[in-house]
């Protein structure tokens, strides 16, 4: 296929916040190009495929069997003893979901809105006149091509390449990412089948958690995330996992295994430069807490095409007027993400006593808001009542010392 050489925007990955962005860039009348080094959408996942309802409704499609394969109402958090605590309101309702039909719709629905796609297609650098990037080059078909655009916005996930390209510092320490691993498995016995299934503890999952996502009919996600830095693997504290369960899962088999690497830290400083913005996990726009990102990219998608749109009108890509995207994000969702890091680095440093007492004491509602960065206050001053020896570091998290 040919592609013509020249585009308002282009896009560098088809991943939720890659093809979200796309089709608004279309929708606004802006030619879009969509490039992505697979040689199909979706695959191969890197999540447990969990996905609230706030971002189910703004990703603009409505749920079906194709790809939202199980309704969730609620969560089932259990402690390292065993003590389960059951969340559920509006902020726990949503799907677990088929990623790879998930991607792939969204990619449909920016084709059908104009946008076009070059797939197995890979960045290899960019054209720059000066200090601003101007375009793209890519290997595609084994031939070096290059693609001018007014702006270039990069979706190509936490190991960017794009935005190194571009001089942005994206370096992601081994400590502030988690690693992930999973199997979905097919005859596994659920504690609910509208519910996930979170299993916390030092010895399970060091920083991190074990999942089952129900996905229907006896079929779940089975995935674990942990300290990137940890010596020992996710694989093996997952199947170390499975097997202390083993009657549960001896009926059990898996049909798929993912992996991937989780950033759990702030975003990067800078989303931008001279005629390039950085959205998604390229840009560490993940909750530090749950590890979750498909939304927040399909978000920050959505505000890069405002700025795109506002900066190819005015016939201005320059930082000073591509910041306002990072200005809107910071605005909209920079703050909550500053206060889940909080959460995070609170949590990580708890045994799994004080873990037990917050679990007996708190109100399961907090832990709810916990994931959106709200609550610590409470959940400080309940384990210091009855945890005096986890004052002073507690404490310093309400002082910020």
């Amino acid at each position: 296929m040919n592609y013509q050489k020249e585009w308002d925007v282009i896009i560098v990955g088809a991943g939720p916040g890659g093809s979200k962005c796309a089709r608004a860039c279309a929708e606004k009348g802006m030619s879009t190009l969509v490039i992505d080094r697979k040689q199909q959408v979706g695959p191969p996942k890197r999540c447990g495929e969990g996905l609230s309802k706030r971002w189910v409704e703004l990703s603009g499609i409505e749920p079906t069997p194709r790809w939202a394969v199980q309704y969730i109402d609620g969560a089932i958090l259990i402690s390292p003893t065993g003590k389960k605590v059951v969340v559920a309101n509006s902020k726990t309702t949503g799907y677990v979901i088929e990623r790879s039909q998930f991607e792939k719709l969204l990619a449909e629905k920016a084709i059908e809105a104009g946008a076009k796609y070059m797939l197995k297609t890979q960045a290899t650098g960019l054209l720059k006149d000066g200090d601003t990037v101007t375009g793209v080059k890519v290997l595609c078909d084994g031939k070096e091509k290059e693609y001018k655009a007014k702006i270039v916005i990069a979706a190509d996930g936490v190991d960017s390449l794009v935005a190194r390209y571009a001089g942005l510092q994206t370096t992601l320490p081994l400590t502030e990412c988690d690693s992930g691993y999973q199997y979905e498995m097919a005859g596994v016995p659920l504690l609910d089948q509208q519910k996930m299934e979170l299993y916390f503890g030092k010895d399970v999952a060091p920083r991190g958690y074990v999942w089952v996502f129900p996905k229907g009919d006896g079929v779940a996600n089975v995935g674990i995330g942990v300290m990137g830095s940890d010596i020992t693997t996710a694989k093996y504290y997952l199947d170390k996992w499975i097997d202390a369960h083993a009657d549960r899962f001896k009926n059990a088999s898996m049909t798929e295994i993912n992996a991937g690497v989780i950033p759990v830290t702030a975003p990067v400083k800078k989303f931008y430069a001279n005629g390039i913005m950085v959205i998604g996990d390229a840009a560490r726009m993940v909750n530090p807490i749950h590890g979750g990102g498909m939304g927040a990219t399909m978000e920050a998608g959505l505000m890069a095409a405002d700025t795109a749109k506002e900066a190819v009108d005015a016939g201005d890509v320059s930082e000073a007027m591509l910041k306002k995207y990072q200005d809107k994000w910071q605005e909209v969702r920079g703050k909550e993400f500053a206060k889940i890091l909080q959460v995070r680095k609170f949590f990580e440093k708890l045994t799994d006593k004080q873990m037990e007492i917050i679990a007996e004491a708190v109100d399961p509602q907090i832990m709810i808001d916990l994931g959106h960065g709200q609550g610590l206050g409470t959940v400080i001053k309940t384990l210091v009542a009855k945890s005096p020896d986890a004052a002073k570091f507690a404490m310093s998290f309400l002082t910020g010392e």
